[in-house]
């Protein structure tokens, strides 16, 4: 792979701190998460002491400022390490920068200190069971009553919705309104009505507390409403290239990773009387893979440094979600096909890679949708 130039020394002491970090507090535990489906509560409380969680949060509200490449080496290390069941980069990436951009002064001295401790865990709750990237298409309403918002419905597929003690919960204020009836609400995780459904069972990412979330009638103050009311899917527009520039900077160091372990595997694995890495189609598929990550490590670096400042559009953005998954997931099959029958055991890390990637090219947008915002940039 080529020289990184976008991290400078102190990134670098920075990231050599989240390394050690993972490696003593979550490497020799995360096969018994993913038997337990979640990851051990106290590990969110030990990342905000180093100060891992929220980073680009301002001093004013306990943070430190910085910019999000810390929060893209971050999501670097646990992919690397095959971490998927940290739930960090939903909290810091996502959830977090709502409160942030959208919060009054109130809400911001309220939670974001907590969320930077580690005493509160967020979540975002967008899809439901029967509206997933057509986020227009939710049914939970939250109505006015008094002084309260009665909320009600259900969501699905909520990452951290096990831990979460915030919920950003994507609601109907104006079910006529269509998009423009769409606000956000700050709901407590110990408000009446409010319950933890499943932790579900996935394909991939065990120790991900993945989950359904009700909401029974659920009474939420009115100064809970997180920015103004009907702008809630303006709001959501917005931060989604941030969101899928970090799903892409999961893709990449996830598969660079996978690579790197399936170059040794190959170079000590014999079959036919010499190692897989002398034969021809061996050395063709690791030059091949080799190319295509170095490619797109260049463009996701350059998307990085674009939303540095301030200057990653959506559609860049939608293009570099939907490269890098693909990548990802084609990279991990790959490579997973030169580790032979022990490729298809759980025990190897390329095995757990394979399961986990291909949520990937889901989330945050469907590919399907991430085509479709590029083609009407191009075409319109």
């Amino acid at each position: 792979m080529i020289q990184r130039t976008i991290y400078d020394s102190d990134l670098e002491m920075f990231r050599d701190s989240v390394r050690k970090f993972l490696e003593a507090e979550a490497v020799p535990y995360h096969a018994q998460w993913e038997k337990d489906g979640q990851v051990d509560r106290s590990l969110w409380n030990k990342a905000g002491e180093q100060g891992f969680l929220c980073p680009t949060v301002p001093e004013a509200y306990g943070g430190v400022g910085v910019d999000f490449r810390y929060n893209a080496i971050i999501d670097e290390e646990i992919s690397s390490m095959g971490l998927t069941g940290i739930g960090w980069g939903l909290h810091s990436d996502i959830a977090v920068p709502y409160l942030l951009n959208y919060g009054n002064e109130d809400q911001k001295k309220h939670y974001l200190p907590k969320c930077i401790s580690g005493e509160v865990v967020t979540a975002i709750a967008m899809t439901e069971p029967g509206a997933g990237s057509d986020l227009q298409g939710i049914k939970t309403t939250a109505i006015l009553d008094g002084d309260h918002y009665v909320l009600n419905g259900s969501k699905t597929f909520i990452t951290n919705g096990q831990h979460a003690d915030l919920v950003i919960v994507v609601a109907k204020t104006d079910a006529a309104e269509g998009a423009k009836g769409i606000s956000l609400l700050l709901v407590e995780a110990d408000s009446p009505g409010f319950s933890k459904g499943n932790n579900l069972e996935k394909i991939g990412m065990k120790a991900q507390d993945t989950s359904e979330l009700f909401f029974d009638n659920v009474r939420v103050p009115k100064e809970n409403l997180l920015g103004e009311e009907g702008q809630g899917f303006i709001y959501l527009m917005q931060e989604l290239p941030q969101e899928r520039l970090s799903v892409a900077i999961i893709a990449i160091a996830s598969a660079e990773s996978i690579l790197r372990q399936t170059i040794e595997y190959v170079k000590d694995r014999k079959a036919f009387g010499k190692p897989i890495a002398a034969m021809q189609n061996t050395q063709f598929k690791i030059a091949e893979m080799d190319t295509d990550l170095t490619v797109a490590r260049v463009f996701i670096d350059k998307c990085l440094e674009l939303h540095i400042d301030g200057q990653l559009d959506v559609p860049t953005a939608a293009k570099s979600k939907l490269m890098s998954t693909d990548l990802q997931c084609q990279v991990i099959d790959e490579c997973l096909q030169l580790h032979g029958g022990w490729g298809y055991m759980w025990e190897y890390p390329v095995a757990r890679a394979y399961a986990d990637a291909r949520v990937q090219k889901i989330y945050a947008g469907t590919n399907e949708v991430m085509k479709l915002i590029i083609s009407r940039a191009i075409l319109r």
